[in-house]
Protein backbone atom coordinates (compact mmCIF):
# COMPACT_ATOMS: atom_id res chain seq x y z
CA UNK A 1 0.00 0.00 0.00
CA UNK A 2 2.88 2.38 0.76
CA UNK A 3 4.14 1.81 -2.79
CA UNK A 4 0.70 2.74 -4.15
CA UNK A 5 0.65 6.00 -2.18
CA UNK A 6 4.17 6.85 -3.32
CA UNK A 7 3.23 6.24 -6.95
CA UNK A 8 0.23 8.55 -6.52
CA UNK A 9 2.37 11.28 -4.94
CA UNK A 10 5.02 10.91 -7.64
CA UNK A 11 2.38 11.22 -10.37
CA UNK A 12 1.04 14.46 -8.87
CA UNK A 13 4.59 15.81 -8.53
CA UNK A 14 5.46 14.93 -12.12
CA UNK A 15 2.33 16.75 -13.32
CA UNK A 16 3.21 19.89 -11.36
CA UNK A 17 0.22 19.63 -9.04
CA UNK A 18 -0.72 19.01 -5.45
CA UNK A 19 -3.39 16.35 -5.20
CA UNK A 20 -5.72 14.69 -2.73
CA UNK A 21 -7.37 11.37 -3.48
CA UNK A 22 -9.71 8.86 -1.93
CA UNK A 23 -10.72 5.60 -3.56
CA UNK A 24 -13.00 2.94 -2.12
CA UNK A 25 -14.28 -0.44 -3.21
CA UNK A 26 -18.02 0.19 -2.95
CA UNK A 27 -18.75 -3.40 -1.94
CA UNK A 28 -15.88 -4.36 0.34
CA UNK A 29 -15.03 -0.96 1.81
CA UNK A 30 -11.31 -1.34 1.07
CA UNK A 31 -9.78 2.08 0.50
CA UNK A 32 -6.82 4.08 -0.74
CA UNK A 33 -6.24 7.24 1.33
CA UNK A 34 -4.00 9.91 -0.16
CA UNK A 35 -5.27 12.97 1.71
CA UNK A 36 -8.86 11.76 1.96
CA UNK A 37 -9.81 14.16 4.76
CA UNK A 38 -8.19 17.30 3.38
CA UNK A 39 -10.62 20.19 2.88
CA UNK A 40 -10.93 20.94 -0.83
CA UNK A 41 -12.66 23.40 -3.13
CA UNK A 42 -15.35 21.49 -4.99
CA UNK A 43 -16.04 23.93 -7.86
CA UNK A 44 -18.52 22.25 -10.22
CA UNK A 45 -18.22 18.92 -8.41
CA UNK A 46 -20.77 20.45 -6.04
CA UNK A 47 -23.34 20.16 -8.83
CA UNK A 48 -23.56 16.51 -7.82
CA UNK A 49 -24.87 17.62 -4.42
CA UNK A 50 -27.43 19.84 -6.15
CA UNK A 51 -28.46 16.92 -8.36
CA UNK A 52 -29.06 14.80 -5.27
CA UNK A 53 -31.12 17.54 -3.61
CA UNK A 54 -33.16 18.00 -6.80
CA UNK A 55 -34.17 14.35 -6.84
CA UNK A 56 -34.90 14.30 -3.13
CA UNK A 57 -37.18 17.33 -3.56
CA UNK A 58 -38.96 15.56 -6.42
CA UNK A 59 -39.44 12.43 -4.32
CA UNK A 60 -40.96 14.52 -1.54
CA UNK A 61 -43.40 16.12 -3.97
CA UNK A 62 -41.92 19.62 -3.77
CA UNK A 63 -41.27 19.81 -7.51
CA UNK A 64 -41.98 18.01 -10.77
CA UNK A 65 -38.90 17.06 -12.79
CA UNK A 66 -40.92 17.36 -16.03
CA UNK A 67 -41.90 20.98 -15.27
CA UNK A 68 -40.97 23.31 -18.12
CA UNK A 69 -39.11 26.50 -17.22
CA UNK A 70 -38.21 29.57 -19.24
CA UNK A 71 -34.58 30.67 -19.36
CA UNK A 72 -34.06 34.08 -20.93
CA UNK A 73 -30.62 34.96 -22.30
CA UNK A 74 -30.29 38.02 -20.08
CA UNK A 75 -28.94 37.24 -16.64
CA UNK A 76 -27.78 33.69 -17.33
CA UNK A 77 -24.78 32.51 -15.36
CA UNK A 78 -21.54 32.65 -17.33
CA UNK A 79 -19.85 29.54 -18.62
CA UNK A 80 -18.44 27.82 -21.70
CA UNK A 81 -21.20 25.25 -22.27
CA UNK A 82 -24.93 24.69 -22.63
CA UNK A 83 -27.49 27.37 -21.79
CA UNK A 84 -24.69 29.65 -20.65
CA UNK A 85 -23.57 30.26 -24.25
CA UNK A 86 -26.93 30.12 -26.03
CA UNK A 87 -28.23 33.38 -27.47
CA UNK A 88 -31.98 32.83 -27.56
CA UNK A 89 -34.69 32.15 -24.96
CA UNK A 90 -34.88 28.49 -24.00
CA UNK A 91 -37.76 26.44 -22.62
CA UNK A 92 -36.57 23.28 -20.88
CA UNK A 93 -37.69 20.75 -18.28
CA UNK A 94 -35.98 20.56 -14.91
CA UNK A 95 -34.68 17.07 -15.64
CA UNK A 96 -33.20 18.16 -18.95
CA UNK A 97 -31.58 21.14 -17.23
CA UNK A 98 -30.12 18.57 -14.81
CA UNK A 99 -28.67 16.72 -17.81
CA UNK A 100 -26.98 19.89 -19.08
CA UNK A 101 -25.67 20.70 -15.59
CA UNK A 102 -24.23 17.23 -15.11
CA UNK A 103 -23.03 16.09 -18.52
CA UNK A 104 -21.79 19.49 -19.77
CA UNK A 105 -21.29 21.24 -16.39
CA UNK A 106 -23.60 24.02 -17.59
CA UNK A 107 -23.55 26.84 -15.01
CA UNK A 108 -26.73 28.47 -16.30
CA UNK A 109 -28.63 25.19 -16.03
CA UNK A 110 -27.34 24.80 -12.48
CA UNK A 111 -28.70 28.23 -11.58
CA UNK A 112 -32.10 27.32 -13.02
CA UNK A 113 -32.20 24.34 -10.68
CA UNK A 114 -30.86 26.21 -7.68
CA UNK A 115 -33.65 28.77 -8.01
CA UNK A 116 -36.12 25.96 -7.37
CA UNK A 117 -34.14 23.84 -4.91
CA UNK A 118 -32.20 26.39 -2.84
CA UNK A 119 -28.89 26.10 -1.02
CA UNK A 120 -30.57 25.03 2.22
CA UNK A 121 -31.94 21.92 0.54
CA UNK A 122 -28.53 21.13 -0.97
CA UNK A 123 -26.91 21.33 2.46
CA UNK A 124 -29.71 19.32 4.03
CA UNK A 125 -29.21 16.58 1.45
CA UNK A 126 -25.51 16.20 2.19
CA UNK A 127 -26.00 16.52 5.95
CA UNK A 128 -28.57 13.71 5.86
CA UNK A 129 -25.87 11.42 4.44
CA UNK A 130 -23.43 12.40 7.19
CA UNK A 131 -21.17 14.43 4.88
CA UNK A 132 -20.12 16.73 7.69
CA UNK A 133 -17.31 18.39 5.75
CA UNK A 134 -19.42 19.21 2.69
CA UNK A 135 -21.05 22.64 2.47
CA UNK A 136 -22.56 24.82 -0.25
CA UNK A 137 -21.76 28.41 0.70
CA UNK A 138 -23.03 30.17 -2.41
CA UNK A 139 -24.48 29.62 -5.87
CA UNK A 140 -22.23 28.88 -8.83
CA UNK A 141 -22.98 32.32 -10.26
CA UNK A 142 -21.97 33.96 -6.99
CA UNK A 143 -18.78 31.88 -6.87
CA UNK A 144 -17.81 33.15 -10.32
CA UNK A 145 -18.70 36.68 -9.24
CA UNK A 146 -16.21 36.50 -6.36
CA UNK A 147 -13.47 35.62 -8.87
CA UNK A 148 -14.31 38.69 -10.95
CA UNK A 149 -14.34 40.86 -7.84
CA UNK A 150 -11.08 39.48 -6.48
CA UNK A 151 -9.32 39.66 -9.86
CA UNK A 152 -9.95 43.40 -9.94
CA UNK A 153 -10.19 45.79 -12.90
CA UNK A 154 -7.62 43.89 -14.97
CA UNK A 155 -10.14 41.07 -15.36
CA UNK A 156 -9.31 37.58 -16.58
CA UNK A 157 -5.68 38.36 -17.58
CA UNK A 158 -4.95 39.03 -13.90
CA UNK A 159 -5.60 35.35 -13.16
CA UNK A 160 -2.13 34.58 -14.53
CA UNK A 161 -0.65 36.49 -11.57
CA UNK A 162 0.14 34.22 -8.58
CA UNK A 163 -0.56 37.12 -6.21
CA UNK A 164 -4.08 37.44 -7.61
CA UNK A 165 -4.59 33.69 -7.47
CA UNK A 166 -3.62 33.74 -3.80
CA UNK A 167 -6.41 36.16 -2.91
CA UNK A 168 -9.26 34.43 -4.70
CA UNK A 169 -11.96 33.50 -2.20
CA UNK A 170 -13.17 30.83 -4.61
CA UNK A 171 -9.93 28.91 -3.99
CA UNK A 172 -10.17 28.94 -0.20
CA UNK A 173 -12.19 26.00 1.19
CA UNK A 174 -13.06 28.07 4.24
CA UNK A 175 -14.82 30.66 2.07
CA UNK A 176 -16.43 28.72 -0.76
CA UNK A 177 -18.23 25.49 -1.62
CA UNK A 178 -16.20 22.71 -0.10
CA UNK A 179 -15.90 19.04 0.77
CA UNK A 180 -13.29 16.31 1.26
CA UNK A 181 -12.38 13.41 -1.03
CA UNK A 182 -13.79 10.99 1.56
CA UNK A 183 -17.14 12.79 1.72
CA UNK A 184 -17.42 12.62 -2.05
CA UNK A 185 -16.68 8.91 -2.30
CA UNK A 186 -19.23 8.32 0.45
CA UNK A 187 -21.82 10.23 -1.57
CA UNK A 188 -21.01 8.24 -4.69
CA UNK A 189 -21.11 4.95 -2.81
CA UNK A 190 -24.57 5.70 -1.43
CA UNK A 191 -25.78 6.52 -4.94
CA UNK A 192 -24.47 3.23 -6.32
CA UNK A 193 -26.01 1.30 -3.40
CA UNK A 194 -29.41 3.03 -3.81
CA UNK A 195 -29.12 4.61 -0.35
CA UNK A 196 -28.81 8.34 -1.09
CA UNK A 197 -32.45 8.51 -2.21
CA UNK A 198 -34.99 6.15 -3.78
CA UNK A 199 -33.74 3.49 -6.23
CA UNK A 200 -35.30 5.21 -9.25
CA UNK A 201 -33.72 8.54 -8.34
CA UNK A 202 -30.33 6.94 -7.71
CA UNK A 203 -30.54 5.24 -11.10
CA UNK A 204 -31.42 8.56 -12.77
CA UNK A 205 -28.43 10.26 -11.15
CA UNK A 206 -26.10 7.43 -12.13
CA UNK A 207 -27.37 7.71 -15.71
CA UNK A 208 -26.55 11.42 -15.87
CA UNK A 209 -23.08 10.93 -14.41
CA UNK A 210 -22.49 8.28 -17.07
CA UNK A 211 -23.35 10.79 -19.80
CA UNK A 212 -20.60 13.25 -18.90
CA UNK A 213 -18.88 14.35 -22.10
CA UNK A 214 -15.38 15.07 -20.76
CA UNK A 215 -12.94 12.19 -21.44
CA UNK A 216 -9.69 13.99 -20.57
CA UNK A 217 -9.55 13.49 -16.79
CA UNK A 218 -10.69 10.38 -14.94
CA UNK A 219 -11.88 8.51 -18.02
CA UNK A 220 -8.42 8.90 -19.59
CA UNK A 221 -7.08 6.43 -17.06
CA UNK A 222 -9.51 3.69 -18.14
CA UNK A 223 -9.41 3.41 -21.97
CA UNK A 224 -11.31 0.14 -22.16
CA UNK A 225 -14.59 -0.53 -23.95
CA UNK A 226 -15.84 -2.80 -21.18
CA UNK A 227 -15.02 -0.46 -18.26
CA UNK A 228 -17.66 2.15 -17.50
CA UNK A 229 -16.72 5.55 -16.08
CA UNK A 230 -19.34 7.88 -14.60
CA UNK A 231 -18.24 11.18 -13.10
CA UNK A 232 -18.46 14.90 -12.47
CA UNK A 233 -15.67 17.36 -13.07
CA UNK A 234 -14.95 20.70 -11.44
CA UNK A 235 -12.63 23.50 -12.59
CA UNK A 236 -11.45 26.90 -11.38
CA UNK A 237 -8.17 28.77 -11.83
CA UNK A 238 -5.43 26.26 -10.82
CA UNK A 239 -8.14 23.77 -9.71
CA UNK A 240 -8.99 20.60 -11.62
CA UNK A 241 -11.17 17.97 -9.96
CA UNK A 242 -13.20 14.91 -10.75
CA UNK A 243 -15.22 12.44 -8.73
CA UNK A 244 -16.66 9.29 -10.21
CA UNK A 245 -17.30 5.58 -10.18
CA UNK A 246 -15.40 3.00 -12.22
CA UNK A 247 -17.29 -0.21 -13.01
CA UNK A 248 -15.57 -3.35 -14.33
CA UNK A 249 -17.27 -6.21 -16.18
CA UNK A 250 -16.53 -8.60 -13.30
CA UNK A 251 -18.78 -6.53 -11.02
CA UNK A 252 -16.07 -4.52 -9.32
CA UNK A 253 -17.09 -0.91 -8.69
CA UNK A 254 -14.91 1.78 -7.21
CA UNK A 255 -15.74 5.31 -6.07
CA UNK A 256 -12.91 7.77 -6.67
CA UNK A 257 -12.45 11.43 -5.77
CA UNK A 258 -9.44 13.36 -7.05
CA UNK A 259 -8.88 17.06 -6.29
CA UNK A 260 -5.86 19.01 -7.56
CA UNK A 261 -4.19 22.41 -7.38
CA UNK A 262 -1.66 23.28 -10.08
CA UNK A 263 1.43 25.37 -9.47
CA UNK A 264 1.07 26.85 -12.96
CA UNK A 265 -1.91 29.24 -13.36
CA UNK A 266 -2.28 28.48 -17.09
CA UNK A 267 -5.84 27.75 -18.16
CA UNK A 268 -4.76 24.71 -20.21
CA UNK A 269 -2.61 22.08 -18.49
CA UNK A 270 -3.12 18.67 -20.12
CA UNK A 271 -0.67 17.02 -17.73
CA UNK A 272 -2.78 17.97 -14.70
CA UNK A 273 -6.00 16.88 -16.40
CA UNK A 274 -4.37 13.55 -17.25
CA UNK A 275 -2.96 12.94 -13.77
CA UNK A 276 -6.52 12.65 -12.44
CA UNK A 277 -6.97 9.57 -14.61
CA UNK A 278 -3.46 8.31 -13.89
CA UNK A 279 -3.84 8.44 -10.11
CA UNK A 280 -7.37 7.05 -10.22
CA UNK A 281 -6.06 4.08 -12.23
CA UNK A 282 -3.21 3.50 -9.76
CA UNK A 283 -5.71 3.46 -6.90
CA UNK A 284 -8.21 1.19 -8.64
CA UNK A 285 -5.49 -1.25 -9.71
CA UNK A 286 -4.37 -1.49 -6.08
CA UNK A 287 -7.93 -2.09 -4.88
CA UNK A 288 -8.48 -4.74 -7.53
CA UNK A 289 -5.22 -6.47 -6.62
CA UNK A 290 -6.35 -6.51 -3.00
CA UNK A 291 -9.69 -7.97 -4.03
CA UNK A 292 -7.94 -10.76 -5.98
CA UNK A 293 -5.66 -11.51 -3.02
CA UNK A 294 -8.69 -11.73 -0.72
CA UNK A 295 -10.39 -14.17 -3.09
CA UNK A 296 -7.31 -16.37 -3.20
CA UNK A 297 -7.09 -16.37 0.58
CA UNK A 298 -10.76 -17.28 0.84
CA UNK A 299 -10.19 -20.13 -1.62
CA UNK A 300 -7.34 -21.50 0.45
CA UNK A 301 -9.57 -21.71 3.48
Amino acid sequence: MNNTLQRIRDAFDDAGATGWLHAVDIDSGAEINAGADHAVVTASVHKLCLLLALHQQAEQGHLDLTQQVECAPDGRAAGPTGLAVMLDPVRISLRDAAYLMTALSDNAAAEVLLERVGLDAVNAATAHLGLTHTRAVHTFARMLATIREDAGPAGAPALADPHVIARLRALDPALTNRSTPRDMTRLLSTLWRDEACGPESCAAIRRLLGLQVWPHRMAAGFPFDDVHVAGKTGSLPTVRNEVGVIEYPDGGRYAIAVFTRAANPAATLPSVDAVIGTTARIAVDALRAGRSDARRETGKR
